[in-house]
């Protein structure tokens, strides 16, 4: 296994965040990486951190393109200064953009899980780094509260839209309805009978997201092993 790519090159620290510091953890990469990479969680109140495995998972799939990847906890969450707002994190996101952003004077792919994923779709557009981003899935519904994505309409960065088939928060038909406008800058895979945490399906999930970063205009060149 390449070195570069063992647990210890893994660096915990604080970012300064809007409502106080940030607990994150990064990989640095490599140090002719192309591009680098931000990843949000879940919701907060359903125990949603960094230490997500669907966060956790798909942050491996950028690693092992050795692009600098960061992970964050929101505000109130692990060591995170705060309290959980429910629309402020999103300027946790943009704090966390504009770190990577600062350390790394990359092009910035900006991902997110469930909740990570509707804060992401709210960020990534005003944000001049950002030039692609991943929803992995994105809510439309919960039994509290409904989503919509009023930015979808005059959306341009090329995104995947990756959910399962049995996600409770969005059907694939009702997802595919709501990014319609976002053509054909959106992509959309649905993952055979997948649930909203694609359990029993990470490789298939890891896989998809691999394929479409293949496909970006900055194309990954480099591959490595990741614990």
């Amino acid at each position: 296994m390449d070195s570069a790519a063992t647990p210890s090159t893994l660096r915990s620290f604080f970012l300064d965040g809007p409502a106080g510091r940030l607990e994150a953890l990064l990989d640095p990469g490599l140090p002719d990486a192309p591009c680098a990479a931000v990843l949000a969680h879940p919701h907060p109140l359903g125990g949603g951190s960094m230490h997500n495995k669907v966060v956790y998972h798909a942050a491996r799939v950028v690693r092992t393109l050795g692009w600098p990847t960061l992970r964050f906890n929101f505000r109130g969450v692990g060591l995170s200064e705060g309290t959980h707002h429910g629309q402020a994190e999103s300027s946790d996101l943009e704090a966390a953009l504009t770190w990577m952003d600062a350390h790394s004077s990359l092009p910035l792919l900006a991902a997110g899980f469930s909740f990570g994923a509707a804060m992401t779709l709210t960020v990534a557009p005003t944000h001049p780094s950002v030039f692609a981003c991943l929803a992995l899935g994105l809510p439309l519904h919960s039994p509290n509260q409904q989503y919509s994505y009023p930015q979808l309409a005059h959306w341009s960065l090329p995104t995947l839209f990756l959910s399962g088939s049995q996600d409770a928060f969005a059907s694939p038909h009702e997802l595919a309805a709501a990014i319609q406008p976002a053509l054909p800058a959106a992509t959309l895979q649905i993952i055979p009978d997948a649930d909203h945490f694609f359990t029993g399906h990470l490789s298939q999930m890891q896989e998809a997201i691999r394929n479409w970063l293949a496909t970006l205009p900055i194309a990954p060149t480099e591959t490595r092993s990741a614990p």
